[in-house]
């Protein structure tokens, strides 16, 4: 993924958001509608979270040191990390607490009626114009891939998470909506409640799911099936490698992979010549796979492992 891309889904998301936090503060003051509150803490969760996106790319973009020597990427995977948290948190906890409150205390909605409802409306139609950048972004770089094996196998995680927070934002519109209107309609405080008990199971089934992604991504993981077929032809592509032995890849952030790998060459090889085919090899690799930053090649002398001896029968 390109950080431009998800840079720009990041800030379609954050405008978007904080303008529909204030509309729903002021409908939420008028109304005292439990789910505009749900919604008005939703909207503040997701624009704190995607001010953090930023500020976890920014991190990331700082110049390797002397104690971490392969730079910092992977900032973007514990900003991502952090998200998941608040959304749970701020997000999906409060909208359960304030539904219980709502439960104990069902009243209906006796002022400013058309408010809430108009509020939600306008909210949906502005998260929809935020929720289709996100999908053209991840239209750019998603391939063949479906959405599921998009969020799942994306190494880079702010479009995958831009994607989860609106298509969440959108349903607990639509909840929210179902609720202020049904208790409009029948004048029942309880469906406000409902529409925010459901805003909060929402909320925390999203959060628990990226947290399990950016938690993978946090403990490391390989280059993707298709990085990795296009590293091992890169290697095998000179006539001087004889086979990969073993090869291992490591994304050190999302635009960054270290590719470590013992490669079997003739035994004649002088160590002039070793050496300028580990430089081939490494430019190959590089020219096949851009990300590949980090490139540790050890050149070793092959043995076919012997046949291991049958087993004699016994009676």
């Amino acid at each position: 993924m390109s950080a431009s891309g998800g840079t720009k889904a990041i800030i379609a998301a954050l405008l978007a958001n904080l303008g529909i936090a204030v509309t729903k503060f002021i409908a939420w003051l008028l109304t005292q509608s439990s789910s505009m509150l749900a919604e008005s803490i939703h909207s503040v969760a997701d624009s704190g979270n995607q001010a953090l996106l930023l500020f976890g790319g920014r991190q990331a973009r700082r110049k390797a040191t002397p104690q971490h020597p392969f730079g910092f990427g992977r900032e973007r995977y514990v900003y991502a990390f952090i998200v998941s948290i608040v959304l749970f948190s701020v997000g999906g906890l409060f909208a359960l607490y304030e539904a219980w409150h709502k439960f104990a205390d069902p009243h209906p909605i006796d002022k400013w009626q058309w408010v809430p409802v108009t509020v939600l409306v306008v909210a949906i139609i502005l998260e929809s114009f935020s929720f289709r950048t996100a999908i053209v972004e991840s239209n750019l770089v998603r391939g063949k891939a479906s959405w599921v094996q998009f969020v799942r196998r994306a190494r880079a995680p702010e479009l995958p998470v831009i994607l989860l927070e609106d298509l969440g934002a959108l349903l607990g519109l639509i909840f929210a909506l179902f609720g202020v209107v049904l208790t409009l309609i029948t004048g029942d405080g309880t469906w406000d409640a409902v529409g925010t008990t459901a805003i909060g199971i929402l909320l925390i089934t999203i959060a628990i799911v990226l947290a399990l992604e950016t938690k993978s991504l946090l403990l490391g993981e390989s280059a993707t099936l298709e990085d990795q077929a296009k590293i091992e032809a890169a290697i095998t592509a000179g006539p001087e490698v004889e086979r990969i032995i073993h090869m291992k890849t490591l994304h050190l952030g999302p635009e960054e992979l270290l590719v470590a790998a013992k490669i079997a060459v003739h035994g004649h090889e002088s160590a002039e010549d070793i050496a300028r085919l580990i430089n081939s090899t490494e430019s190959r690799i590089r020219e096949a796979v851009p990300i590949a930053r980090v490139i540790y090649l050890e050149p070793d002398i092959y043995h076919v492992p012997a046949a291991a001896e049958p087993t004699p029968a016994t009676s």
